[in-house]
């Protein structure tokens, strides 16, 4: 192995635990690139020492040949790999380079990156247990992190604006936990992405983790009224619970600004009425294949104002009134903000006005 000595890198130890995360210069997520995708340390990126083919390989070996010789694969897999990131993503790193190296558990991949990188001279550690003790402690941490925080719900019916309130807050300097945009869907039967498909249950929960332990307790974290469920993702119980039980504050707009809102923010059904029209189709259980039909039709016909118009007034403001009342009773106590325009400065200046209320 390339190496200018063979004595071991002083002055940090070669493992590290979660609570130091944030001490390093990178996290370096060596698993394959199908168990990254399905969740990860949020921040880490992905140098995997066996693909997933190359896993499946040396897995099949290990139960069908002999460990000898899945071990003996493995190594020369793992190898070049290895070698191959220090020539490209590794190669400008600087001599005080500390990454945080992690693996299923803790073990051969992540090892063998870690020995590597420390042989090079790089203050490289291992995370101890890697990804199963970081799953289980999202897992517990998520059970009772909500409760020590101070929640401010953002109340509105569909349309005015409470995804770019949370923005313009946050853009302000509020603490807000963007449940739809980590769950990347927007809420509604009608919500999901055209170009963004839903992450894991764990990864949408490692996002949530993430956010939750940075925020300050002494300030209020603002979150929308959400459901129990965004898409298919559900929300951590005991952060719902918390929600469910906090102070709430009231949006509202006049109808032709929530329908201006909704035409940009679905503007990719505005392109594609036939796609829209069998989302619609969903809705035909609830109100009528008639009514259902009639907005189909609205869509073909490019009458846009006249078809949200409609969904609001006919399904998503009854639907919303219940689940309001059933899910948030403090929303009645709540303040009340009405936003005069959809326009960016105008949220904005809203956003400013709910800041400097608290």
């Amino acid at each position: 192995m390339p190496c200018a000595d063979d004595k071991p890198v002083r002055g940090r130890p070669n493992s590290a635990g979660l609570s130091e995360l944030d001490e390093f210069d990178e996290i370096v997520d060596v698993r394959s690139p199908g168990e990254y995708t399905e969740d990860h340390i949020l921040g880490a990126i992905n140098l995997p020492v066996l693909d997933d083919e190359e896993r499946a390989r040396v897995g099949t070996i290990y139960s069908q040949v002999s460990p000898f010789e899945a071990k003996r694969l493995g190594a020369a897999l793992v190898s070049r790999n290895i070698a191959r990131h220090l020539e490209t993503w590794l190669a400008d790193k600087p001599k005080k380079y500390r990454p945080l190296i992690y693996c299923w558990r803790g073990g051969t991949r992540s090892g063998s990156m870690t020995h590597v990188l420390r042989s090079v001279g790089w203050q490289a550690a291992q995370l101890e247990g890697g990804y199963k003790t970081y799953r289980k402690s999202v897992a517990a941490d998520l059970t009772t992190w909500p409760e020590r925080l101070r929640y401010a719900v953002v109340c509105g019916p569909t349309g005015v604006g409470k995804s770019r309130f949370l923005r313009a807050l946050s853009a302000l300097g509020g603490q807000v936990l963007d449940l739809e945009e980590m769950a990347a869907h927007m809420g509604s039967v009608l919500g999901a992405y055209p170009d963004r498909p839903q992450p894991s249950q764990k990864l949408f929960e490692s996002r949530i983790w993430s956010a939750l332990r940075r925020f300050d307790s002494s300030k209020p974290v603002f979150v929308e009224s959400e459901s129990n469920r965004i898409g298919n993702l559900h929300t951590p119980e005991a952060l719902l619970s918390q929600m469910r039980a906090a102070d709430c504050l009231n949006l509202s707009a006049a109808l032709p600004v929530r329908v201006a809102l909704l035409k940009e923010e679905y503007g990719h059904f505005l392109a594609d009425p036939e796609r829209l029209n069998r989302e619609l189709d969903r809705l035909i259980e609830l109100r009528g294949r008639a009514t259902v039909e009639r907005w189909k039709a609205l869509a073909r016909a490019g009458l846009w104002d006249d078809l949200v118009a409609e969904l609001l007034e006919i399904h998503y403001d009854p639907a919303y009134s219940r689940s309001l009342t059933h899910n948030y009773s403090q929303s009645m106590h709540g303040r009340r903000f009405t936003l005069q325009a959809p326009d960016e400065a105008t949220v904005r200046q809203l956003a400013q006005q709910v800041l400097d209320a608290d």
